[in-house]
């Protein structure tokens, strides 16, 4: 079965605030199988517009990546970035195991 992925770009303008936000998160994704792939780091920006900061988080399957993002207890933990960056996320299914 494919595995399911968040794809985050952020551009991150209250790093205090983000920075509760991306201290709860790596708990409340272990919950659900979720382990992250990148987090920050280098990065160039070959077509379109970048963002400074970049996040992968891969889960088992599409329906877990969902479950996990849906999650009641995810509106909290996200409650924690409000106001403190500008994201963008898409779920991806993969391509195989």
């Amino acid at each position: 079965m494919p595995n399911g992925y968040w794809i985050a770009r952020i551009t991150v303008t209250d790093p205090e605030r983000y920075g509760a936000y991306a201290e709860a998160l790596p708990a409340f994704v272990e919950r659900f199988g979720g382990r992250f792939l990148v987090v920050g780091g280098r990065y160039d920006a070959v077509e379109g517009e970048g963002r400074p900061r970049n996040v992968v988080i891969v889960f088992d399957d599409y329906e877990m990546a969902r479950a996990c993002w849906h999650s009641p207890d995810y509106a909290e933990v996200a409650r924690l970035r409000q106001g403190s960056a500008s994201v963008d996320v898409v779920i991806v299914e993969g391509v195989g195991p």
